[in-house]
């Protein structure tokens, strides 16, 4: 566990746990998430406890006792792993995280899936269909909010209707189930880009399952360095240049040039979240601590 901040007395604190879904993966998110995380608390006088999970290679999963759990994106398919002990251990904590909300929502847990994570959410509640794309989805784009997105708390302050997001994904979120939806009170908040020379649903992007759990099919956490640093690598750059062209690799570093895209939406949606999730946390433990004192 790591401490962002000396405790203090005076320094209100926050416990938050990260499940790493990558099995081992060389990735840039782990560290763009333990940055955000460390950030933010500084950015806000408290004190951050952060602790690390590797769910898929040593089977760790967090307890109840964090406030806020953030779930990253990982390799291979998320329909394929329902049977393996990892992920029936994480459906587990899921399930146990929702009934906490259920029981003791005077002080909730918060939940944000990121890509991997969206998608094993997303098949769990059956609340879309979940396969594999005809090809991978690589690079920098926009994406579009829903109505519902327009009002969504982690959006604020980006631009609106769209804004860019980093996207690497083999599967993808279609066909929309209406009925389990409205049960469980979600709402879809971004969809893919319109792509009107391909014959395929646009698929969703971004769904609030309910008032603790929100998650993406994107990368909030990327940052441009980073992901300048990844692209202009010698293996990537050319692997890019094959699969994609070279015209669509020079764009997506032209694009990361902008504070206006990809710096603007990691300095938003999670720092957002967790903004959103402490204050309600906090409004909830200070009406606990009145009613026992």
């Amino acid at each position: 566990m790591i401490n962002v901040a000396s405790p203090s007395v005076l320094m209100p604190t926050i416990k938050i746990a990260i499940l790493d879904l990558y099995n081992g993966h060389k990735n840039q998110g782990m560290r763009c998430l333990q940055q955000i995380v460390m950030e933010w608390g500084k950015a806000h006088h408290m004190v951050v406890d952060y602790e690390v999970f590797n769910v898929r290679q040593l089977l760790e999963v967090p307890d109840l006792s964090f406030d806020v759990y953030i779930s990253t994106g990982g390799p291979g398919s998320p329909t394929a792993s329902s049977s393996k002990e990892w992920d029936k251990k994480y459906i587990q904590w899921l399930d146990s995280v929702e009934n906490w909300n259920k029981h003791h929502n005077n002080i909730p847990k918060y939940v944000f899936f990121i890509c991997h994570s969206f998608q094993i959410a997303c098949r769990h509640y059956k609340i879309a269909k979940v396969c594999k794309r005809v090809s991978t989805s690589f690079g920098i784009f926009l994406v579009h909010t829903s109505q519902s997105g327009k009002d969504e708390i982690i959006f604020k302050s980006l631009s609106m209707p769209s804004f860019y997001v980093v996207d690497n994904r083999n599967y993808q979120i279609i066909q929309p189930n209406a009925d389990i939806i409205k049960k469980m009170g979600a709402h879809i908040l971004a969809i893919e880009k319109e792509r009107p020379h391909v014959p395929y649903p646009q698929a969703i992007m971004a769904i609030r399952f309910n008032k603790y759990f929100v998650g993406t099919q994107f990368h909030p956490e990327a940052d441009a360095m980073g992901m300048h640093n990844y692209l202009d690598s010698n293996k990537i750059r050319i692997k890019v240049i094959q699969e994609h062209g070279e015209k669509k690799w020079k764009n997506m570093l032209l694009l990361l040039k902008d504070k206006n895209t990809i710096s603007f939406t990691q300095k938003h949606i999670i720092p957002n979240f967790l903004t959103e999730a402490y204050k309600h946390i906090m409004i909830r433990r200070t009406s606990v601590k009145n009613r026992i004192t």
